[in-house]
């Protein structure tokens, strides 16, 4: 009997890592199975041509997708991985390849990452780990005293966000205290977490541990605009790293390895410099999302999901650069809110020196708003350039084509 190699993808964005992993599947010659409780996704499904059975079920129950996932193997369909790149499912994926197919990835440590306060209370006696202070739901608090512990500004948190949606900057005593209580009143049964706000540069690690090797794939700077949000705007791949640099990141992704006793795994960091050396703002056990695989691509020249999934399926990725280039991608956010008309420029800039990928997510009809989430990006532009302030200068100049004719719009 023939039996049908595939893959399960819980969840997947319309575009980005999540969908183009499902792409590097198929083209690794899979039989792509996506689960999937989006109904867009579903009325959508001849969009999908890369996916060859789309499932309807509810993504947030295991024993759901304990059952659709049953009567897959009494189809004859030989399940070599089930996985996820998007939050919260990673965690959820790697139970699920455990209990159905060899599971190359470590499920106790994509739990704990995948929790932010789990995560500070593991590597608590790091030098890397930044002050934090957990308030739990019934603890009476005193801003008074948490100043005492954590010096302002303070950072404030719900350790289960994503995507900058629920991180808030307090630089008083009484926006500390109006944080905090934001935070009470839209999850009163969670814990907050307050941690030290830190000064400098920011950047993205993306690493792919194999056999307990820790290999970094790209360090990107990024570019963080303040509004109500902090939202990355920008990220520019350095190509040339400094040695000095590149081997105190190398040591911070192997003392993370070496405690969280990663086998294999794909992970990115979102670490920042301070005077007092590297401190860790976050970890996430998957490829970064949007941009980021056409982004590596492009520096590279080859496609990170492609090379997680020979891991996921117990093969060793071949993370050797076909050539370098320098890269920098900008996104898009409106400084409006309303409802959007129509999308101009994106023909010139595609024309643009430089840009090698353009992306628009929202149509007509859409309602447009100032970021409260990474969602809220709303266009990205790859380019690259003779240096990575020729890329980053490419890809400005090739976003300052585009407009989004918004109509007004009152709360």
């Amino acid at each position: 009997m023939n039996y049908l190699k595939a893959i399960i993808f819980i969840s997947t964005n319309k575009s980005g890592s999540s969908r183009e992993a499902i792409k590097a599947a198929e083209k690794l010659g899979y039989y792509t199975i996506l689960f999937t409780n989006n109904e867009k996704q579903l009325e959508q499904r001849k969009e999908y041509i890369e996916v060859h059975k789309m499932i309807s079920v509810n993504t947030n129950s295991l024993e759901e997708m304990r059952e659709e996932i049953s009567k897959l193997l009494l189809k004859s369909i030989d399940i070599k991985t089930i996985v996820s790149f998007i939050d919260p499912f990673v965690h959820i994926a790697s139970i699920l390849c455990d209990e159905f197919c060899q599971n190359y990835n470590s499920s106790n440590a994509i739990k704990i990452m995948e929790d932010k306060e789990e995560t500070r209370k593991f590597l608590a006696d790091k030098p890397y780990t930044p002050k934090f202070i957990s308030i739990h739901p019934d603890d009476i608090i005193s801003t008074k005293s948490l100043i005492k512990e954590i010096n302002l500004p303070i950072i404030v948190k719900s350790p289960k966000s994503t995507g900058s949606k629920d991180v808030l900057l307090a630089r008083s005593k009484a926006q500390l205290g109006k944080n905090i209580q934001t935070l009470r009143s839209k999850y009163p049964e969670e814990t907050i977490m307050l941690e030290e706000y830190i000064e400098g540069e920011q950047c993205l690690v993306e690493a792919i541990i194999y056999k307990k090797r820790a290999n970094i794939v790209g360090i990107i700077e990024q570019e963080i605009t303040k509004g109500k949000r902090f939202i990355i705007t920008g990220y520019g791949v350095i190509i040339d790293v400094p040695d000095n640099f590149k081997k105190e990141l190398e040591d911070v992704l192997h003392s993370i390895v070496t405690a969280f006793d990663i086998e294999n795994g794909a992970l990115h960091l979102e670490i920042r410099l301070s005077e007092s050396g590297w401190k860790l703002i976050e970890i996430n056990p998957r490829i970064s999302g949007g941009a980021m695989n056409k982004m590596i691509e492009a520096a590279y020249g080859f496609s990170l999901v492609e090379e997680t999934i020979k891991l996921f399926v117990g093969e060793q990725p071949n993370l050797t650069p076909r050539h370098k280039k320098h890269v920098f991608t900008k996104y898009i956010i409106s400084s409006k809110k309303g409802i959007l008309e129509k999308v101009t420029g994106k023909g010139r800039a595609s024309k643009s020196p430089g840009v090698v990928d353009l992306y628009v997510k929202p149509k007509k009809g859409t309602l447009i708003m100032p970021p409260l989430s990474m969602g809220h990006r709303y266009a990205y532009i790859i380019a690259t350039g003779s240096s990575l302030a020729e890329a980053k200068m490419n890809a400005n100049t090739a976003a300052s084509e585009i407009e989004f004719h918004i109509q007004g719009y009152e709360n």
